[in-house]
């Protein structure tokens, strides 16, 4: 990703309405492969991110037009036959689904691969319902439960008529029994607090949060969750502890002094009411620096 497109991702992440599909989508763009300048067939290089960004759009597009020509053709009569409605379209003729499968992979996390496999993560899989059914004029926010997203279709913040799904499983219903069973095996109890509709900035969060464990468990794919921490941190709300994840990643992707110089500050922080911590991260900084001997 160029640092314009890192300035477009923070400036819509401070936008009055972030729209989290544009989020995800500057995102992926972090993946896209960069032109190799010894190959002299690779002239073009890779799409650009306004490219990519109207790609993405034009699909969504096609989506939502399917959706409302199935509402011409149906008239669903509220929110359960709407909820059937795009469970046959998007999880049926579309065939937008997950497997666990799905969980090793990185396409899983990066919305452009989600639209063009049909697969995905949930959170993924939400995202896609919220946003074509808002192109189709319907109302689907999405839930997020403990270790599993979901949507509701209908309005659960303003007190209005509303059913829950599960993309993930093809649109499958939920009731409030399944939705606790789900809450349950992440290990946390259910509570009604926890059908509010997720936030565009906790969406950005939480899938930059699964790209960042998807690269943690491959060593190999430092450099993705250096990309995915950075952009983490572009937000207006994070975990202060991902400026200590960024310092690690740089000092393990070679950048020795600028991952010790991000140790050192991150360490002056943590001196006003942990010290200890601050003492160990400081001497991080002097192993990183060593390295370079």
């Amino acid at each position: 990703m160029t640092e314009q497109s890192r300035a477009r991702f923070r400036t819509e992440a401070r936008a009055e309405h972030p729209d989290p599909v544009l989020l995800c989508l500057l995102a992926a763009a972090e993946h896209l492969p960069a032109p190799d300048p010894a190959d002299p067939d690779d002239l073009q290089g890779p799409p650009s991110v306004d490219a990519l960004l109207a790609a993405c759009s034009a699909a969504l597009d096609r989506h939502a037009a399917a959706v409302r020509r199935a509402v011409a053709d149906r008239a669903p009569a509220g929110p359960e036959e709407t909820a059937a409605l795009l469970a046959a379209v998007l999880g049926g003729r579309e065939r937008f689904h997950g497997r666990q499968s799905d969980y090793r992979r990185l396409e899983s996390s990066l919305l452009p691969d989600v639209l063009r496999r049909r697969r995905g993560l949930p959170i993924m899989l939400a995202l896609v319902w919220s946003a074509v059914a808002r192109r189709a004029g319907l109302a689907v926010h999405g839930i997020a439960l403990p270790g599993h997203f979901i949507v509701a279709v209908g309005g659960p913040a303003g007190g209005e008529e509303y059913v829950l799904a599960d993309p993930f499983h093809g649109g499958r219903l939920l009731d409030l029994d399944d939705v606790a069973r789900l809450v349950r095996a992440a290990g946390h109890e259910f509570t009604p607090e926890l059908l509010t509709p997720a936030q565009p900035l906790d969406v950005a969060l939480r899938v930059l949060g699964n790209i960042r464990t998807w690269a943690a468990d491959r060593p190999e794919h430092a450099r993705t969750q250096l990309w995915a921490t950075e952009l983490a941190l572009l937000l207006p709300r994070h975990p202060a502890q991902l400026r200590l994840e960024r310092a690690e990643l740089l000092v393990r992707t070679g950048d020795f002094l600028g991952g010790a110089a991000e140790m050192d500050e991150y360490a002056g922080i943590l001196d006003a009411f942990d010290p200890d911590s601050a003492s160990k991260v400081r001497q991080e900084a002097r192993a990183a620096r060593h390295r370079l001997n």
